[in-house]
């Protein structure tokens, strides 16, 4: 009996230990990353879902921001062709203003009103009101001029290899930092950062300024 709960506790342990660059780089869902809708020069951003079709939108954005030209629908959306396709997952959904959703795999529907149709959730705009969102949509106009992108931060494309074959890290505000293995022995910040594009949650500092 002694012997099995030795093991099982050393089974227990094993688990629960991980490399410190485990520890330091859990990856964030991509709930936890936005997207940003500019019209008119006014940027509000999109918590976006977690599904196949945002992670192939964010991969597309991060090649750079995407324009394209919508119109009102029915005084409660404005949509229009993305000009290229992402999976689906389609579902019922009561659409409410703020919601932002695929439909038929290859256009976008933003709301400022009320629908319910089959379609892939992509996010929310959040903190506007369904008429500050028609006022933002530009709701009842048409060849609306809209722009999709990644806040500057979660665009980071690939970071050049440093020299012990680790990559950059970046704060949100674009600062660089090293990893925490290269700073043993100091305070480490926990925090949210910017590896190989994608957002982490890890332990980093900033890396010496000399």
């Amino acid at each position: 009996m002694r012997r099995t709960l030795l093991m099982l506790t050393t089974l227990l342990f094993a688990c629960c230990s991980s490399d410190s660059e485990s520890q330091a780089e859990t990856l964030l869902t991509t709930n936890d990353m936005t997207m940003n809708i500019t019209i008119g020069g006014e940027t509000h951003g999109v918590a976006l879902a977690d599904n196949a079709a945002t992670q192939a939108l964010v991969e597309k954005l991060q090649e750079g921001p995407v324009s394209i030209n919508l119109n009102t629908n029915g005084d409660f959306e404005i949509w229009g062709a993305l000009g290229f396709s992402l999976p689906t997952s389609n579902e019922y959904i009561d659409c409410q203003p703020g919601d932002v959703v695929l439909y038929a795999g290859s256009n976008i529907c933003i709301f400022y009103g009320y629908n319910s149709y089959s379609y892939t959730r992509l996010g929310r705009i959040e903190g506007l009101s369904a008429e500050q969102l028609k006022t933002f949509l530009k709701g009842g106009q048409r060849n609306i001029s809209v722009t999709l992108s990644l806040p500057e931060a979660t665009a980071i494309g690939s970071a050049p290899a440093e020299s012990d074959g680790a990559s950059s890290c970046y704060a949100l505000d674009g600062r660089k930092l090293a990893a925490s293995r290269e700073k043993a022995g100091e305070t480490l910040a926990h925090g949210i950062y910017i590896r190989n594009g994608k957002k982490i949650i890890g332990n980093y500092l900033p890396v010496d300024s000399k």
